[in-house]
């Protein structure tokens, strides 16, 4: 059989980026191992040249998505218009035109039926010219419906649903979006994929009136980031502490800045700890801050050290290249996230395969994920993220217990048991094409 995958290749998108990558290599051991036997194709956006070079370097056939891919009712009388030779950017613009057009208020539970657009000939006939029976899809995306042949997906993120009080998740046309795109998702592929059993619970609560059955939704947990280096020296560790100007001790938190990372609760928990313990922490802090809403939160984390005095605790290192974020973590006293957002979450996997002790939040999903290898605090109370921060700080034996519980707790689910999982998902949607 020839499968399709199509890998989300955006580096700023962070963990949907890494578990494309990690299904690839996944993807290519089984192949080199003969576990996997059907032939596999690379499908890309041609504006991710870097990256589509990278894979065919590393011996994947690699095929360009065609110009157009949205047609149908809106966009069937531009496209006579506009000819052959579109490219990404009018696919995109179609998309923000139709969710435009589709803009509403957030629905009521159980609205998962939301209507799904058309099967697109044009993109349906590409895939068949290939040969393509069956498309993978590490991140689930409007190609997935519009090309009308059986695909497995994965939908790792429901916050919408679960906390649409965040922008990120709801503002103007995203809320009405994304419910469009996972109820259709939901609906129509042969099988659906999750972080983690909490995820899988979350989509059938959420879908399970738009089809998500319990038999077609299966848990395919995320592994650390692929371009994270498994072990890191001393000196690599100091040599990137200082070549970023970091103290001998720092906190760190690899993420974005949008509102659910809560940065600002980590800032005011620090000035807590100055004030009440008289403790100087350090905050190292890389992500994108790229776009309005980022940039706003951005600039209110910096607003609020320098109100609090802590200008020349809180440092922002911006870009990371892959080879120095082991060191980064491999070098701090603990990984901070009190993230809203899960079920579960790469950086904590990270963490701990470097010996990194974590603190991170105290919700569902994070706090499956954790057990008891990690500080679970309030995301909500500055004083309790506080407190946390102060017990590891502070207290090198509950670092070190931290540490070889993180790293027993990754070690319980390998490559291995993830190419394992891959190739049972793979195999029941043949399964299913088939029948």
């Amino acid at each position: 059989m020839l499968i399709a995958i199509v890998p989300c290749l955006n580096r700023s998108l962070g963990g949907q980026y890494q578990y494309s990558q990690t299904m690839l290599d996944a993807v290519r051991a089984m192949l080199a191992d003969g576990r996997l036997t059907d032939r596999f194709v690379v499908v890309a956006e041609e504006a991710d040249a870097g990256e589509v070079r990278a894979l065919r370097e590393r011996g994947w056939e690699v095929r360009p998505f065609p110009p157009i891919s949205l047609t149908g009712a809106l966009a069937a009388p531009v496209l006579g218009l506009l000819g052959e030779g579109c490219h990404r950017a009018v696919r995109g613009a179609f998309r923000r035109l139709r969710a435009a057009l589709g803009r509403s208020r957030p629905a009521p539970a159980g609205a998962g039926a939301a209507e799904a657009p058309a099967v697109s000939p044009r993109l349906h006939a590409w895939f068949g010219s290939l040969g393509v029976e069956l498309a993978l899809y590490p991140m689930a995306r409007d190609e997935a419906l519009l090309a009308g042949i059986p695909f497995v997906a994965s939908i790792h993120d429901l916050q919408h649903r679960l906390q649409p009080e965040f922008p990120e998740v709801s503002a103007g046309s995203e809320w009405a979006g994304r419910e469009r795109l996972y109820a259709g998702v939901a609906r129509s592929a042969e099988l659906l994929l999750a972080d983690s059993e909490v995820g899988r619970e979350d989509i059938l609560a959420c879908y399970g009136a738009a089809g998500a059955e319990p038999g077609r939704v299966m848990a395919l947990p995320f592994l650390p980031g692929p371009g994270l280096a498994a072990e890191v020296s001393a000196a690599e560790v100091r040599r990137v502490r200082e070549a970023r100007g970091l103290p001998e001790r720092y906190l760190f938190y690899p993420a974005q800045f949008w509102p659910h990372k809560n940065h600002l609760r980590i800032i005011e928990a620090l000035g807590r700890l100055r004030r009440e313990a008289g403790l100087e922490v350090c905050a190292a802090f890389c992500g994108s801050h790229s776009g309005e809403l980022r940039e706003r939160t951005f600039a209110a984390v910096r607003e609020e050290a320098a109100r609090l005095g802590l200008g020349g605790a809180v440092r922002h290192l911006g870009y990371v290249p892959d080879a120095e974020m082991a060191a980064l973590y491999a070098g701090a006293v603990a990984l901070v996230m009190p993230t809203f957002f899960g079920p579960t979450n790469i950086p904590v996997l990270e963490a701990w395969a470097l010996g990194c002790p974590v603190i991170t939040s105290d919700i569902r999903g994070i706090r499956e994920q954790c057990g008891d290898a990690a500080v679970l605090v309030d995301p909500r109370s500055a004083e309790s993220i506080a407190g946390g921060i102060r017990r590891v700080w502070t207290d090198e034996a509950l670092r070190r217990d931290l540490a070889e519980k993180g790293r027993r707790r990754r070690s319980a689910y390998t490559f291995g048991d993830y190419c394992a999982r891959l190739r049972g998902i793979i195999e029941e949607a043949k399964a299913r094409v088939r029948g």
